[in-house]
């Protein structure tokens, strides 16, 4: 059996949609710790993460650019990932003076919002060459808008028209019921409805992956000075 899996960030942690590739059988839970994603049953081959992975020691990635630049009216869901050296810092001041010192840029609320997240995610990939082998970073919307004909999302993930949409992209491809399937398990206060829809589009390119399908932001990507890959893959 071969598994793989999407997640996304949600208020309990990490919200998991995983499925088994011959089966299509489908499984949703959440982990407060990225390590859960990968060594808990069903222990996916992929994983397909929303979380910047590998970080620049100063200036913007070539990745978060090509995104911005295909998104068009979506570009704004593009955060700028953490440059390394202010991963560690203990608030988003000590974080702002450390980016503005290196590239004359402060770190947003919302930016600063994704650092824990970020961090802990770093950190097990810098312990753990088995999850650089099966960790992947995807952004959500970068799926939608391969999954959508290479166009853009026309409507805000945060908004009704938004979230049927991509609904209807999930349910044509794993059936009718799924999100709401999805839905039952978790409060909002948990996990939100976009929680889940981003979760799906990144189990969607994992699968691509597995399959050999898939394709990369930029298409030769850079990597970092840990060694990580700098790549938005869809």
């Amino acid at each position: 059996m071969v598994w793989v899996a999407g997640a996304d960030g949600c208020r309990r942690g990490w919200f998991r949609a995983s499925r088994e590739t011959r089966t299509g059988e489908l499984r949703f839970d959440v982990h407060e710790k990225p390590s859960g994603l990968l060594r808990t049953a069903p222990s996916p081959r992929v994983l397909g993460i929303d979380i910047p992975i590998g970080l620049p020691d100063q200036g913007r990635r070539a990745c978060d650019e090509a995104a911005r630049g295909v998104l068009g009216p979506r570009r704004s869901s593009v955060f700028a990932a953490p440059i390394r050296a202010a991963l560690r810092a203990a608030s988003r001041e000590e974080a702002s003076r450390i980016t503005f010192a290196r590239d004359g840029r402060r770190v947003s609320t919302q930016a600063w919002g994704i650092y824990p997240k970020v961090r802990s995610v770093d950190a097990l990939l810098t312990v753990s060459p088995e999850a650089r082998a099966r960790i992947r970073e995807v952004h959500p919307e970068v799926c939608f808008w391969a999954w959508n004909a290479g166009q853009p999302m026309p409507a805000s993930k945060k908004t009704r028209a938004g979230r049927l949409r991509r609904r209807r992209h999930v349910e044509g491809w794993l059936g009718a019921g799924v999100v709401a399937a999805a839905r039952r398990l978790y409060a909002r206060r948990d996990v939100a409805d976009d929680d889940i829809l981003d979760a799906l589009a990144a189990l969607w390119t994992a699968t691509r992956i597995v399959a050999g399908q898939a394709r990369t932001l930029p298409a030769v990507p850079p990597v970092d000075s840990t060694g990580l890959r700098m790549e938005i893959v869809y």
